[in-house]
């Protein structure tokens, strides 16, 4: 009786920890950042207004209401993805951390043992309060490099995640939503999360062992209240809008450098031109080099969702097991009437518009 009841005070304890998410400046709905993409919100509007008749159907039935409508649209607002999204927030984000707790701790130690030659991370964080203080420009270097570093890997199993057919059957929970608002970023599988947690935190705890092992101690990386600054910027500057109805692109080239909301909204698009675009969390130079970059000028392609049928993702306990079945599908000998992986894939490029996995 009171394990059970130990059960169900961690279970209303997570509760509230989501609850506190907006306080926390570590998580991306942070109050700060929601107030700040509020205010890029604010002068998307008023340059749709100022426009006319040159913008694009999206943007011109956006605005056509006060301010307030044009953030809460009834066209987002109105659809059940919309509300299972906030639903499945609170499911998802009680389930994983049941499900993953201790993961990305045992990472970035393993990672941080292998990096600096055996040196156990405990040792080291016991010892951080007598390392020698970096100069402001080498830990402004070395935070770059971390974040690049992190990026990059984030970048490789998020294309891998949209290649591997095993991997998109989890991945694709996350594109499934059709209308997104800031809340739709917790859409994700615990499959998803396992793998940026175990393979994410690998890399991080090597880099850090690396400066460990070469320099004696692993420089500390500038931070506003308490996120990393670079982190912190990348949140502040309308992080919200990536997952929004909101179309906000940087202008000329500087998309490729720091990545705007209409990055990521190209991403999400099932558009032909804009399946498997755009992997990039924070630094679209990957994109770039990898040719995955692709930015139109506007918004009126992009078409939230999925090539294929997501109409039995339409719950949160569906949104976790459907994935591995359709995983299991992929393997299992097709019966007498059922349609190959493949063979489904070249049904649909047949069908106008709609592309092949």
């Amino acid at each position: 009786m009171q394990k059970i009841q130990e059960i169900i005070a961690a279970i209303l304890d997570q509760m509230v920890n989501v609850l506190m998410y907006p306080l926390d400046p570590n998580n991306r709905i942070y109050a700060l950042y929601i107030v700040s993409s509020i205010v890029f919100a604010w002068f998307v509007y008023r340059a749709i207004k100022s426009r006319g008749a040159d913008n694009t159907d999206q943007d011109t039935d956006a605005a056509k209401g006060n301010f307030l409508q044009f953030l809460f649209p009834k066209r987002v607002w109105s659809h059940p993805s919309a509300w299972l999204d906030l639903r499945y927030m609170m499911f998802h984000r009680v389930a994983s951390y049941f499900l993953l707790l201790g993961v990305g701790t045992w990472a970035l130690a393993a990672g941080f043992r292998l990096g600096s030659n055996g040196v156990a991370f405990s040792d080291i964080v016991a010892s951080a309060s007598s390392a020698p203080a970096a100069g402001l420009v080498f830990s402004v270097i070395y935070m770059i490099v971390v974040m690049m570093v992190i990026d990059f890997i984030a970048w490789a199993i998020h294309y891998v995640q949209h290649k591997v057919p095993l991997l998109w059957q989890f991945h694709k929970v996350h594109h499934s939503a059709e209308v997104m608002h800031p809340i739709s970023n917790f859409r994700e599988h615990p499959i998803d999360n396992l793998g940026y947690g175990l393979i994410i935190g690998l890399g991080y705890g090597l880099v850090q062992g690396l400066s460990v092992r070469l320099l004696g101690y692993a420089p500390n990386i500038p931070s506003l209240l308490g996120v990393p600054l670079l982190m912190f910027l990348f949140n502040f500057t309308a992080y919200n809008l990536r997952h929004s109805h909101i179309w906000l692109r940087w202008p000329g080239r500087w998309s490729m450098i720091f990545p705007s909301p209409a990055h990521h909204h190209v991403h999400h698009s099932c558009h032909p031109e804009h399946l498997d675009k755009n992997f990039a969390f924070m630094f679209p130079i990957w994109d770039v080099i990898f040719r995955t970059y692709h930015m139109p000028e506007d918004n009126r392609n992009v078409k939230f969702g999925i090539v294929e049928d997501s109409s039995d993702l339409n719950s949160c306990l569906r949104l976790y097991w459907v994935p591995f079945r359709d995983a299991y599908r992929l393997f299992r000998k097709p019966g007498k009437g059922e349609m190959t992986h493949e063979e489904s894939a070249d049904a649909k490029a047949e069908r106008p518009g709609i592309p092949a996995e």
